[in-house]
């Protein structure tokens, strides 16, 4: 870290969204939930929990209550939007706001800071009076990577979906600049990636709505795309996400397409639910070609977000969270339909497709353990939603094998978001380990990092961190260890 950033840090300053300077006490003032215009027309992803913030701020030397884990070398991240300007209150929709990570750096039983930076396109740096990065683009696109953070080959991507280009961080969250894959990335990327534990390489399945394509791509360990399927897919569908086994990748091909196409904007986003539109999977060999593709019918439905998958005996197991549809309603996003965790059996050579709902309980963002994708897994984790709006109001960890779950809830006035699994040590079982996640705490006005022992979620966090500012709900996030 360079002298003027270790003075930064620990002066602990506050940068201000238009440009100025501000102090840490400032920032943390800010960060209760306070309302901003757009409350006023109505807009619940303008306050509350959801409510942007407008400080960058660095902390050091956190307190914490409980004790943070020696094996927890490293840095927790999460993206999520966070705009900068909002033009048109009445209009904005969650996903369409600026790129803010949040990161905690924890190490010997400390956190040794946390921070909080946008994402640097253009033009968030030319906002922000700051010298533009440029670099390369896909189409012209220039959006500041909203919705993942991870670390692959070296590099802390952060990503987005639709066509633009992730964008490279380094450890301390400034950013780099796009990043092209060593000049091998076709296109764009897309808001979910999967590293496969077995290989180290990356899967995605990319799409663009602006100059339609759906692309399964491959990057190997140097961080380069070394393989590339284009795959038919008509109509301009959101492909948000997708799953990965040992030997094939499932694609959601589902009623929720690119809106100027069907005359239905919904409240500004771009995407809307089609009715009448055919809902269907696709099976890809992962050494196979657009011809290979298996598509099944399904029931019309939507998923964000599939938990993992794996297959045995010539079927495939997918646990994903279902929505029965999704965007259709006056203000898409979070708590606008309920979804529920489901187990869908996949035969591909007979072409169908059963579905078992396994919890009444309405979650979303599931995960697993990362050693356990494309593999079989027994456990998995998903936040639990309260009413009005998706506020999440605590953790699930679910036994999939014995088909029963636990619960952690947060404090009343608060929320919780995704979970990341993190291993006790090399070699640890399954559910042996750390669940982190940031959690507002209404008595505090602040929001904590809190470490959970998975192994027993319903006993509370075995160490909260407290920052100083309120994090917004955002979407995806990582732990990225220290190197060995």
């Amino acid at each position: 870290m360079t002298d003027e950033r270790e003075a930064e840090g620990r002066k602990g300053t506050a940068r201000r969204g238009g440009g100025g300077t501000g102090s840490a006490a400032d920032g943390a003032r800010g960060s209760s939930l306070r309302r901003v215009a757009g409350d006023a027309l109505g807009n619940p992803y303008l306050s509350g929990h959801f409510a942007p913030v407008h400080d960058e701020i660095i902390a050091v030397d956190l307190p914490v209550t409980g004790r943070v884990p020696e094996s927890l070398r490293g840095r927790y991240l999460r993206n999520g939007p966070n705009p900068l300007t909002v033009d048109r209150p009445a209009a904005h929709y969650w996903f369409s706001g600026e790129g803010m990570v949040h990161g905690v750096r924890l190490r010997d039983g400390r956190a040794e800071w946390y921070r909080n930076r946008w994402v640097r396109s253009d033009a968030v740096a030319g906002r922000l009076g700051e010298k533009l990065l440029h670099g390369p683009r896909h189409l012209d696109m220039d959006f500041a990577p909203n919705t993942h953070i991870l670390n692959f080959a070296g590099h802390y991507l952060a990503l987005v979906e639709g066509g633009a280009l992730p964008y490279e961080l380094d450890d301390e969250l400034f950013t780099i600049g796009p990043f092209d894959f060593h000049g091998t990335l076709p296109g764009g990327l897309a808001a979910h990636a999967v590293v496969d534990p077995a290989t180290g390489e990356l899967h995605a399945v990319a799409y663009c709505w602006a100059w339609p394509y759906v692309q399964y791509l491959v990057a190997g360990v140097d961080g380069c795309v070394r393989r590339r399927v284009d795959i038919p897919v008509p109509g301009r569908p959101m492909m948000h996400d997708f799953s990965l086994t040992e030997r094939h990748v499932v694609l959601y091909d589902l009623p929720v397409v690119f809106t100027p196409h069907t005359g239905r904007p919904v409240a500004g986003f771009p995407y809307a639910w089609a009715p009448g539109r055919a809902a269907r999977l696709g099976v890809l060999p992962r050494d196979g070609g657009p011809a290979d593709v298996r598509w099944l019918e399904i029931d019309p439905c939507f998923v964000l977000h599939p938990m993992n998958a794996y297959e045995h005996d010539g079927l495939i197991t997918l646990h994903l969270v279902r929505y029965d549809r999704l965007f259709d309603g006056p203000r898409p996003g979070p708590g606008e339909r309920p979804a529920y965790l489901e187990r869908w059996t996949v035969d591909p050579v007979a072409g169908r497709v059963w579905r078992q709902r396994l919890d009444d309980r309405a979650v979303e963002f599931p995960r697993v353990d990362p050693r356990r994708l494309t593999a079989r897994h027994r456990f998995g984790y998903a936040v639990a939603e309260a009413a009005g709006y998706g506020v999440p109001a605590g953790l699930v960890k679910y036994d999939l094998e014995r088909g029963t779950s636990e619960e952690y809830r947060v404090a009343a006035g608060g929320d919780i978001g995704e979970a990341v699994f993190v291993p006790s040590r090399p070699g640890a079982a399954e559910d042996d380990g750390w669940l982190m996640s940031y959690a507002f705490d209404a008595e505090r006005g602040a929001t904590d990092l809190v470490v959970l022992a998975a192994q027993d979620i319903a006993a509370g966090p075995v160490a909260r961190i407290h920052l100083p500012v309120r994090v917004p709900l955002g979407l995806h996030g990582s732990w990225i260890p220290d190197a060995v």
